[in-house]
């Protein structure tokens, strides 16, 4: 019985990571949004596939959730060519990196997430690949130590980060194209909310989708996460329809308020407020008190609630500005 339940669990986590995978565009007719991002990109790929060679290097830069890596998948089905996935942290050794670089053919696409995380060593040795597609590979040990140069074939890397700023001169100048994936507006959310619904075979109302994507912090990912937990709520409390009314009670029983600020925003605001009476705060020093990592405070909740006026960066640290005092309905003071 207990192997049952297991792998019904499994079948359902399969399920949802399949659904999830499905929510993908897999062209740029289909990518909703970053409209200017989309335009240069369709330029690039038309223009390397008329030459015949493989797109410059790409870097993609941003918030967590606007779609770094929808769009080096975008980038790879435009081009015909295959994509190979990993991560800044998963590339711990130069051999990791050889391995990935040797495997590629022409014109593939190497899709590096949180680039800004390769290590230094790893770093100098994929300098000669951008430029020059070659790898230097130093065989033996001491004075018998011999440097081997190896050509590779002509790809194509996608570097995806949230923290541009942390990417190394020498790093960031050699990829020749670099765009910004901005906060999406309420309209494009509403967009891919309604092609989400379709593609999950959702009857959702039109003031349910705006309700949604009003509370989905400028953010795809959040957008379609919100719409399954709404979805969830509307098969066991109603009749399976989104409505405006059940998107409202799914959305409070979640605590995203009218702005999709959750507890964590609301915490962060309060914190500033009341705990350092409205004084600039350090961003370690906030991270210490909330117990989160520095990056998840920058990367997470700064962007979207400096986004909507909430809270400033200025020289001394964070502060929550009056427009945030107001909408939690706090007298406004200064220090």
């Amino acid at each position: 019985m207990e192997d049952r339940e297991l792998l019904k669990a499994e079948i359902n986590d399969m399920q949802e990571e399949i659904a999830e995978t499905s929510l993908r565009p897999k062209n740029l007719k289909d990518y909703i949004g970053q409209t200017k991002v989309k335009e240069n990109m369709k330029v690039y790929i038309e223009a390397a596939k008329k030459r015949g060679e493989a797109l410059d290097h790409v870097l993609l830069y941003g918030p967590p959730g606007l779609g770094k890596t929808t769009l080096s998948n975008i980038i790879a089905n435009e081009l015909n060519a295959n994509i190979k996935i990993t991560s800044g942290p998963a590339i711990e050794k130069p051999g990791d990196l050889a391995a990935l670089l040797t495997n590629l053919s022409d014109n593939d696409v190497l899709f590096i997430d949180e680039i800004h995380r390769l290590h230094k060593n790893i770093e100098e040795i994929l300098y000669p690949a951008l430029e020059d597609f070659s790898l230097d590979i130093i065989i033996g040990k001491g004075p018998t130590a011999k440097s081997i140069r190896l050509a590779l074939p002509k790809f194509t890397l996608v570097g995806a980060t949230t923290r541009a700023g942390s990417l190394s001169t020498p790093l960031r100048d050699r990829f020749g194209i670099v765009e910004k994936l901005e906060l999406y507006s309420t309209k494009d959310l509403t967009t891919i909310i309604k092609r989400s619904s379709e593609i999950l075979k959702l009857t959702i109302d039109d003031e349910a989708t705006i309700e949604i994507a009003k509370r989905s912090r400028g953010t795809p990912r959040i957008a379609n996460r919100l719409l399954k937990r709404v979805r969830d709520y509307a098969a066991v409390f109603g009749n399976g329809k989104i409505t405006l009314d059940v998107a409202k009670t799914s959305l409070k029983k979640l605590e995203i308020d009218a702005l999709g600020l959750d507890n964590a925003d609301r915490r962060i605001l309060e914190i500033l407020i009341h705990q350092y009476k409205g004084k600039a705060v350090g961003v370690e020093t906030l991270a210490a008190t909330l117990n989160e990592e520095v990056e998840t405070i920058e990367d997470v909740y700064e962007p979207y609630l400096m986004q909507i006026g909430f809270l400033a960066r200025t020289s001394r640290g964070r502060k929550a500005t009056p427009s945030a005092y107001e909408y939690l309905g706090i007298p406004y003071y200064d220090d």
